[in-house]
């Protein structure tokens, strides 16, 4: 199954997987990349969720960009090898 989510958002993995040299990886960076991805998730649901209740839909800039941000470190901190997570935290 890992497999199959790897294919399916390869084109994420391969950005942070290619980078060269050395860097420096700890088990505890994929874990607070996992929880930091967790909380932008649940902050964007929030923030799309006041906007729709009070029709103020010139927030959708802001609810896309911690979309993104969470769901970027929710698969590289899941499916990424050492190398991707060192790359997000800048580990060298």
């Amino acid at each position: 199954m890992k497999l199959a989510f790897r294919k399916m958002f390869s084109l994420i993995l391969n950005y942070f997987e290619s980078s060269e040299g050395e860097f420096k990886y700890r088990k505890s960076h994929r874990t607070i990349l996992v929880v930091v991805g967790g909380l932008f998730l649940v902050l964007s649901s929030i923030s799309a969720l006041a906007a729709v209740s009070e029709s103020q839909f010139g927030t959708f800039i802001p609810i896309v960009v911690f979309f993104t941000v969470g769901f970027v470190c929710i698969v590289v901190g899941g499916l990424g090898n050492e190398r991707a997570v060192a790359t997000i935290w800048g580990s060298k």
